[in-house]
């Protein structure tokens, strides 16, 4: 069996909010025990609601932030254990595509600017030949160079994101909902331009998104997350769900056809806080198999073989 590029062992992170005169301090586990692996050239997907810590997740296995807990192994290294100079080395092999094209490059810079952004990060020497082979590897021409990225649309702004991110030849790439701010036309191109960078450069992704029905279709495997923990991981992309939560996010998503719609209970109710989470299962009030066991005890992540589920009254 290969060894996994990239391993999570009980990652979490607290976020603290500091308190003022008509304010106590308040902390909130943005990502709770998250234990994972992604094996080479393997897309891994994490979906959930906003708000349940899927981007908190990315930034902590990039150590873009720290980990309250738990520790992250790249290719045999332990990243959460590297000191900045030999972070910086690691990084070579790792990027970020960000979900918004507009806000994620720097209006100032001309796109040749922008791309040898990751040589002057590593202190290498920037190659214009380098710079015209980005830009091509994306679809875009070299005459764009000398452009700003105000002058482009949201679909080029975006290549240009995937083309900086690849600039350093990574092995494994984080994707926080690269499509997200793009029109739907526009994503499926993106999509298909991941997909067929996936194959020529035999990359590694983990692939952010709140579209269920996107990552089925572009992922390998599928990890599912509310209110920042794993609360089921799909083997398959085409997998059947188990947990009431991943059936619910399936049969919210729009279909024009009655007949395709699931009989199922809709996705529905209020998330609770993740300053004052409620004991037992965090989905039961809004889950419709919930009993008092649920509302006692919080179901471990396990299951028979490689697709585990936390939930007591799986379907």
């Amino acid at each position: 069996m290969t060894d996994p590029l990239i391993r999570l062992d009980g990652l979490s992170r607290r976020f603290d909010t500091g308190g003022g005169l008509l304010k106590a301090p308040r902390s909130m586990m943005a990502v709770r025990d998250v234990s994972l692996s992604i094996a080479p050239g393997e897309v891994l997907g994490v979906v959930g609601e906003s708000g349940c810590g899927k981007s908190t997740l990315a930034r902590l296995v990039l150590r873009l932030i720290e980990p309250t807990s738990g520790r992250v192994t790249f290719d045999g290294t332990d990243l959460t254990a590297l000191r900045p100079g030999a972070l910086r080395t690691a990084r070579r092999r790792m990027a970020m595509v960000f979900q918004d094209p507009y806000s994620s490059l720097d209006p100032r810079y001309t796109l040749a600017e922008v791309l040898a952004e990751p040589f002057v990060v590593q202190r290498r020497p920037v190659a214009q030949d380098a710079l015209t082979e980005m830009l091509d590897a994306v679809g875009l021409p070299s005459a764009m160079l000398g452009s700003h990225p105000h002058q482009l649309s949201g679909g080029q702004r975006q290549r240009v994101g995937i083309a900086r991110a690849l600039a350093l030849r990574p092995d494994f790439v984080v994707l926080d909902e690269p499509t997200a701010s793009l029109d739907v036309s526009i994503q499926a191109q993106i999509i298909d331009l991941l997909s067929d960078l996936r194959s020529r450069m035999g990359l590694t992704y983990l692939f952010i998104s709140h579209d269920l029905g996107l990552v089925r279709y572009f992922c390998d495997r599928v990890v599912v997350m509310y209110l920042g923990a794993v609360v089921e991981v799909l083997p398959r992309a085409d997998a059947a769900p188990r947990h009431p939560y991943t059936r619910a996010l399936i049969d919210s998503g729009f279909a024009p056809d009655p007949s395709l719609r699931r009989q199922i209970a809709p996705l529905s109710g209020e998330i609770p806080s993740p300053f004052n989470l409620p004991p037992g299962c965090t989905f039961a009030g809004r889950c419709p198999r919930a009993t008092d066991l649920c509302r006692r005890q919080r179901p471990p992540l396990e299951g028979e073989g490689d697709h585990p589920v936390a939930c007591f009254h799986p379907y």
